[in-house]
This record gives structure tokens, C-alpha cells and sequence, in this order.
């Protein structure tokens, strides 16, 4: 027969308690890389100076506009789509490449719409925005 002194309890005070050990490493592992990355200098480097200077056309924008009654206008100018693609294909013939703003009353059909994009894609020109308000 084996004797026994004391509580099984004592056996498990054995063990070392690790997690005060664990963050004590995290918050240390926290300042060291915050100081670490603020004491790294930068390296310093003596840039050359330069005197170029940018000369960007603006880009050419042709507005056309639909309203509700299926009218089509260049800029301000009423025309018909025979005429629209008649101004489109010289625009494309200049090689500028212009932006078109395409500008469409709400109440405007969606067939106008499409025979403007059409017209567009038929000339060549592929930079279109669409304005509203």
C-alpha cells in the first residue's frame, strides 16, 4: 500500500504560469519595432534640379447634345446625323482624337442616343463621357 501526503492539488503548482511571460514579450516586441522603424534614417540624397517644363495641350472637347425631341446640336449649332457624322469623320481625320461630352435630356429616346455613339464608333473617336447634373 502506498501512502499519500497531502492534496492532489499540489501537483498542477508545479507548472510555471506562461502567459505574464507572453505579454510581457508582446509589449516588448511592440516598442522594439516602433523604435526600431522611427530611428532608421532615411538615406540622405542630393537631387538634381531641373528647369523642364510641361507643355500639355488641352484637350479638344466637342459637346453634343440631344434633347427631348430628338434634336442633335454641336455645341450650340442644331444638326442632322448625316451632318454629325460628316463632323465626326473630319475630327477623326485631324488626329487629335478630341473628347466628346454627350449630353442627353432624360426625356431624350434611346435611339438618338445609340446613332450618336454609333456615328462615334464609326469615325474612330472612342473618348466619350456621358454629363449630367
Amino acid at each position: 500500500m502506498a501512502f499519500q501526503l497531502g492534496d492532489d492539488d499540489a501537483q498542477s503548482m508545479n507548472e510555471m504560469n506562461l502567459i505574464p511571460l507572453i505579454d510581457v514579450m508582446l509589449v516588448l516586441m511592440i516598442i522594439f519595432l516602433l523604435t526600431a522603424t522611427v530611428l532608421n534614417p532615411t538615406v540622405p540624397l542630393d537631387l538634381p534640379r531641373t528647369s523642364a517644363v510641361v507643355n500639355e495641350q488641352p484637350p479638344e472637347v466637342i459637346q453634343i447634345s440631344i434633347d427631348k425631341d430628338a434634336g442633335i446640336f454641336w455645341d450650340s449649332d442644331a444638326i442632322s446625323i448625316e451632318e454629325l457624322d460628316v463632323r465626326l469623320q473630319q475630327q477623326s481625320a485631324s488626329g487629335k482624337d478630341p473628347a466628346i461630352q454627350l449630353r442627353a435630356d432624360k426625356e431624350s429616346k434611346y435611339d438618338t442616343v445609340a446613332q450618336v455613339l454609333a456615328a462615334a464608333s464609326q469615325a474612330g473617336l472612342s473618348k466619350i463621357a456621358f454629363v449630367n447634373e
